[in-house]
């Protein structure tokens, strides 16, 4: 699937919840559902700068594609950087740098965080983008 398709299945699938206390209990899910990160990866390198809570991020690039994984320490937190793989993991890079997050807003992710769970987010989007960047670089 296409980031693209990803972020509209996502929208989708939050439609379907009435209230934040539900999308709430679906993103716990999701983050309940990311499969488990090596003990190796979970070092200071691979942790995010910005989040409140503890969040690594660990990216390997396979040809084209970028194949991420991550964890947190947190539930709401790990079940946001469960979306954002979601959306960027297992995709070519180009892809990764020229979308736009919109399904964060479309959803009303965003504005439904304290100040420092959305920005949180906003790191952990931009670090998915610098890994991006820097295989691009290594690849050129």
């Amino acid at each position: 699937m296409t980031i693209k398709e990803i972020q509209e299945e996502i929208i989708d699938e939050f439609s379907m919840f009435s209230d934040w206390e539900d999308k709430f209990e679906y993103l716990i899910d999701l983050g309940k559902s990311l499969d488990v990160v090596k003990q190796e990866y979970k070092t200071d390198d691979n942790l995010i700068r910005g989040c409140q809570s503890k969040v690594w991020l660990h990216a390997e690039a396979n040809q084209e594609k970028i194949i991420f994984t991550a964890d947190s320490d947190a539930i709401i937190t790990k079940g946001i950087i469960a979306l954002l793989l979601r959306v960027y993991s297992n995709q070519n890079i180009d892809s990764i740098l020229d979308t736009e997050t919109k399904f964060i807003d479309q959803i009303g992710l965003k504005e439904h965080l304290s100040p420092t769970r959305a920005n949180g987010l906003l790191a952990m989007v931009k670090q998915i983008k610098i890994y991006a960047i820097a295989f691009k670089v290594k690849n050129n």
